[in-house]
């Protein structure tokens, strides 16, 4: 491949090697683009895109572990992502999170070459918020079922069930689990609406329960109460919050 001083940076994240194959194959029959490396999961690819700052990344959507829509999530907008999968049925959800471009396996050196165009800046369209992903790549009305949390170099792949609570801490909140609060860029709200309202309710402006942690409900105060767990973690408990805990319990 010849490397041209304004060549394109360019990583491939796929699971299968024929399809990191094909690809690398591609890119190498065009003259200004750079294969600047490849992986096979979510969690190399992070870890790939952070310490190589690529112009674009090639990215499957059905992977094992990470889909492509989590990975996108977590490397963050800055990175243009062309979705290249073997399956239609996801294109109006990587273009609502506005992919440069969706392509379709077996990808042909015209359409890999228009959408590396696009990369280029003709017609790319603006970077999504981490909401607008988050909100995409969960079908409508679908539960939650587990966290991805980027922590440095560290990516946490959390099952809802194992979230003791969810707290609101400024632009930010934070999963309690296995003991540890892990951080995320995200309001109460979103993780509220995405969680499963049978298991997970809002008993205070700034916490949402997981209601099988929770031990037993104290007075604390007039028209104050307290949420005990069975760790013996306290939390507050509105009055609004209180009544939403009785109707779910």
């Amino acid at each position: 491949m010849t490397t041209l001083p304004n060549a394109l940076r360019i990583v491939i994240v796929d699971d299968e090697e024929p399809a990191r194959l094909a690809l690398a194959h591609a890119l190498s029959e065009i003259a200004d683009v750079s294969l600047v490396g490849e992986c096979q999961n979510g969690f190399d690819a992070v870890k790939l895109v952070a310490e190589t700052r690529p112009d674009a990344v090639l990215l499957d959507v059905q992977m094992p572990k990470l889909d492509g829509f989590d990975v996108l999530e977590l490397i963050g907008a800055d990175v243009p992502v062309i979705f290249v999968t073997a399956y239609d049925e996801f294109a109006i959800r990587a273009f609502e999170v506005h992919a440069v471009d969706y392509l379709l396996k077996p990808v042909s050196a015209e359409r890999l070459q228009m959408a590396l165009d696009r990369v280029r800046g003709r017609g790319r369209p603006p970077s999504p918020s981490p909401a607008v992903v988050r909100a995409s790549a969960r079908r409508p009305g679908e539960i939650l079922e587990r966290v991805v949390i980027r922590d440095g170099a560290q990516v946490h792949v959390i099952a809802v069930d194992r979230i003791d609570y969810v707290e609101a801490q400024d632009d930010y909140v934070g999963f309690r689990t296995g003991g540890k609060v892990l951080l995320k860029e995200q309001t109460l709200a979103d993780v509220e609406a995405s969680l499963d309202p049978r298991r997970f309710v809002r008993i205070h402006r700034s916490y949402v329960l997981n209601v099988e942690r929770l031990a037993r409900v104290e007075l604390y105060a007039k028209d104050s109460r307290i949420a005990i767990l069975a760790d013996g973690t306290k939390l507050p408990v509105s009055r609004s919050g209180y009544q939403r805990l009785q109707q779910l319990l």
